[in-house]
């Protein structure tokens, strides 16, 4: 029985294949300006990697912000729900998953489950570009900086500043004050990373954090993030092997729950 989920973010695509309960391949490429063109083109990929015809996926979830743009598509999930599902099936060997924080290019989740790994409450940030992933990488341009040199240069800081601005357009003009007053580049890289994990750390505080924390999407690549994340909630993150991807896992998953129930009807 084999399943897709396709994840159409604003800035990255994902495809899962699954098979019962092994992965078969999974594929992340940048999202185009056509999101159903993207969609096809990271199925069709993820089908490539995993040598298997197209034909042979019996069925095709989709999800993430250009979901009901794939027209390929058997049936169409929430974000939401096809996180919850992929952090139920990734697991952690800390225990259950309790929370869920999952950081893409334009918008923030944070998610709880409850004892039978089902959607108990969730907030989301998806109108502010502060606490997303474009807020850094925003930054990081008006720092002169490639995003792994921003990253590393976060990471290298021991002065904490704290940047006052919450909108992302204050924030930007606060850099340049910053950069006036020749505050090191190393330092104001490390506030604003700071300043979105406290924007995060304020969405965990509202649904509740329960343990294990998971941390996914593009957002937990980013390690200076994650330690920011961490030093606010003051306890661990667990970031499973593919953080990127877990949101397209939910995705077959659901696809693949979908078929058993249809055999058993």
């Amino acid at each position: 029985m084999i399943t897709a989920g396709v994840d159409i973010g604003s800035t990255t695509s994902k495809a899962v294949l699954l098979n019962a309960d092994t992965i078969l391949a999974q594929v992340v490429i940048p999202s185009g300006t056509v999101p159903q063109d993207t969609a096809r083109l990271v199925f069709d990929q993820c089908c490539e990697s995993a040598g298997i015809s197209k034909s042979h996926v019996e069925a095709v979830a989709t999800t993430g912000y250009g979901r009901r743009l794939a027209q390929f598509g058997d049936m169409v999930i929430t974000e939401i729900k096809a996180c919850g599902l992929g952090a139920v099936f990734t697991g952690s060997p800390d225990g259950s998953i309790g929370t869920i924080i999952d950081v893409g290019g334009q918008d923030t989740k944070v998610i709880t489950l409850n004892e039978n790994g089902s959607i108990d409450d969730f907030a989301m940030n998806d109108k502010c570009a502060a606490g997303t992933g474009r807020f850094l990488e925003m930054l990081a341009v008006k720092l002169e900086m490639d995003y792994n040199a921003f990253v590393e240069s976060a990471l290298s800081s021991n002065t904490m500043i704290h940047m006052n601005s919450t909108c992302a357009v204050f924030a930007e003009s606060e850099v340049i004050s910053l950069l006036a007053r020749n505050v090191d580049k190393c330092d104001i890289a490390a506030a604003a990373h700071y300043a979105i994990a406290e924007r995060i750390g304020s969405m965990v505080r509202r649904v509740g954090c329960k343990d294990v924390v998971c941390f996914a999407g593009g957002g937990a690549r980013n390690r200076a993030l994650v330690s920011a994340i961490e030093e606010v909630l003051d306890r661990s993150v667990y970031i499973p092997e593919f953080p990127q991807t877990m949101v397209a896992l939910g995705a077959a998953l659901a696809a693949r729950d979908r078929l058993v129930k249809g055999d058993q009807s």
